[in-house]
């Protein structure tokens, strides 16, 4: 029996949940220490920047951060490489922890 791939199941709802979310509207609350602590934060805007990115909207997704359509990038390189993986066991080598 196959383990469930919890990687394989947590890129893809973070990116649905940020394709649900509406960049226009930054959120009441923050997660980010440093935000916090009133220090700037070289991720804060990050989370928005993807979901720009997921609306179409790439001018806003630059602007919220430039790291953003990058990340999006990479996330979805992720999940195609988890994917395969996962229906050709072996042939993808595996992150190391």
């Amino acid at each position: 029996m196959r383990r469930l791939n919890l990687e394989l199941i947590v890129w893809p709802a973070a990116l649905v949940f940020l394709a649900l979310l509406d960049p226009a509207h930054p959120p009441a609350f923050s997660l980010c220490p440093l935000h916090h602590l009133g220090l700037p934060c070289p991720g804060c805007g990050l989370g928005r920047a993807m979901a720009w990115a997921l609306h179409g909207q790439m001018a806003a997704s630059w602007a919220a951060h430039p790291l953003g359509i990058p990340a999006l990038g990479i996330i979805i390189h992720r999940i195609f490489i988890l994917a395969r993986g996962r229906l050709k066991p072996g042939e993808i080598p595996k992150f190391q922890k």
